[in-house]
């Protein structure tokens, strides 16, 4: 019994000190032994004494401390779970994101937000409304709208291609009123310079019809835009249907066979039509400008939620209310001018008193000749003698013109002092001052195009320049305006992505903070 007793305790003295510990406790032992290297010898076993140990023994000794070079391996593996224990746990969380989005779209059926590349196509769009405005004030200064005197939209797509061709269209002009009272020596060679200008004009009129209508369908039916953007594409469509009947509706105007008839009739279109027509022209290209100027800030905005939010809210401070009222006013004020200058084209009022800012002896031309009774058609007391001279008479056209034009010239610079007033206040935004200054290079351009195209008697090259500044200047408004206005529903989108961000983005972070506790080192 003794010579048992002493055996067993010759063999405990060479066991480990670590044999009879638990594991959680030798973990621990195992962490401080990597912080400090030293204390492994404490722990390390003879080559003798390990093969004296019992079989029970040998199982508890499994997680006893390996040499240095077998630890830092084994350290080195836990790591690499630890890392990928965190990227699966981001990657099923990205997944239940992606999941839970797609989810919300097929609920909902469409996104909260459209597609980038919708915005390009929008602003590429409103380019092309921009060239055949250009375009479409050329033909006008040329005379060369009534030269097609029919309405094909299809078959018309497609000039004359031999002389019979040609020589049917010239016999269909030389029917019109135009060439009878005013072109009755026009060749066939000037007839076609004419006749290229209308059809280019009209052509320009099919490829944005075309351009714009098959890719609304295809980016509503995949659902690329928001259910409000759709609504808007769909009436950018019936504008632009809109306006191609507006366009032959005018051009009828200057085919009238009453026109034969009238004393001192010359034959043009309707000033009131012309009006209407450029007035289409000018809201559907605001709206393709618009737009995309919108989606294309929504998704700037939208890559970083939380600034989009601090930004907006910015925005929204009492001090820039009058800023956006301003931008707002000046907008509109833009826009009548030009219709107002669409009426001196329609009368060709720009045509007398062809001086600045003189008009005759005066700043204005006398009463009489503003409110002439010639011009009113009910018997006295004349009840539309100040509107019928207003719409119709084209030296109070002129004045009417130039009044609005100088009152957008000031409300441009009083923008301009207010501006500087809220930059010093540290509340006016970079882009917004930068859209300011725009404005003011834009307006002084147009003012010099406009005195330039009355002194030198309409001259095309001015004319068609000062027309196509004036919707320059309308797109520094709008441009303005989007730099200025918050839009509701950007605002609640991003806060919305901003609260989603936080319940995810918190659930994440304590989920790594519990992995980094982990020691991950033991095998």
């Amino acid at each position: 019994m003794a010579s048992n007793f002493a055996s067993v305790a010759m063999r405990t003295r060479l066991l480990s000190s670590t044999a009879f510990v638990c594991r959680q406790c030798q973990r621990s032992q195992l962490v401080q032994g990597l912080r400090t290297p030293s204390l492994t010898s404490k722990f390390s076993t003879s080559r003798t004494a390990w093969s004296k140990l019992g079989s029970s023994a040998k199982v508890r000794s499994r997680t006893i401390l390996l040499p240095k070079a077998q630890s830092t391996f084994l350290g080195t593996i836990g790591l690499a779970k630890s890392a990928y224990r965190r990227l699966a746990t981001a990657a099923a969380e990205a997944s239940a994101s992606a999941k839970s989005a797609a989810a919300a779209v097929k609920k909902k059926g469409f996104p909260d937000t459209s597609d980038k590349i919708v915005g390009y196509w929008l602003l590429g769009s409103a380019g092309l409304v921009f060239a055949i405005v250009v375009v479409g004030g050329l033909t006008r200064l040329t005379e060369s709208g009534l030269s097609i005197t029919e309405w094909k939209p299809v078959t018309g797509a497609l000039p004359p291609l031999n002389d019979a061709d040609w020589e049917s269209e010239f016999s269909k002009y030389r029917d019109s009123p135009e060439f009878r009272l005013l072109n009755p020596k026009m060749t066939l060679s000037e007839y076609k310079f004419i006749y290229y200008m209308e059809w280019t004009h009209r052509l320009l009129g099919r490829v944005i019809s075309v351009s714009f209508l098959l890719p609304a369908i295809y980016y509503i039916a995949r659902r690329r835009v928001t259910s409000s953007m759709s609504w808007k594409l769909a009436g950018i469509a019936i504008g632009i249907g809109f306006q191609g009947f507006i366009g032959w509706w005018m051009v009828k105007s200057g085919l009238q066979d009453d026109l034969f008839t009238e004393p001192g009739a010359h034959p043009r279109v309707s000033q009131y039509r012309l009006t209407a027509h450029l007035g289409a022209a000018f809201a559907v290209y605001s709206a393709m400008l618009y737009s995309g100027i919108s989606i294309l800030r929504e998704n700037r905005l939208l890559k970083d939620p939380k600034k989009a939010v601090e930004e907006l809210k910015k925005r929204r401070i009492g001090a820039l209310i009058p800023l956006r009222i301003f931008v707002g006013f000046l907008s509109l004020l833009v826009f009548t001018t030009a219709m107002s200058g669409a009426l001196v084209a329609g009368l060709d009022a720009g045509l007398i008193y062809n001086q600045f800012p003189y008009m005759g002896d005066g700043f204005a031309p006398p009463k009489d000749e503003l409110l002439d009774p010639f011009y009113s058609r009910e018997p006295p007391p004349h009840n539309d003698l100040v509107w019928r001279n207003m719409l119709e008479n084209p030296s109070t056209v002129q004045l009417d013109h130039r009044i609005l034009a100088t009152t957008s010239f000031v409300v441009v610079l009083a923008l301009w002092a207010y501006g500087r007033r809220l930059n010093r206040k540290k509340v006016l935004t970079p882009d917004a001052r930068k859209g300011i200054l725009g404005l003011v290079h834009l307006v002084s351009l147009q003012v010099l195009l406009g005195i330039g195209t009355l002194i030198y008697l309409v001259p095309h090259t001015l004319a068609s320049l000062h027309q196509a500044n004036s919707l320059a200047l309308l797109t520094g408004c709008l441009v303005l305006g989007s730099r200025v206005w918050v839009p509701r529903t950007l605002l609640k989108v991003a806060e919305k992505r901003v609260a989603a961000m936080r319940r995810t983005g918190g659930g994440s972070r304590k989920k790594l903070e519990k992995e980094k506790e982990k020691p991950d080192l033991a095998v």
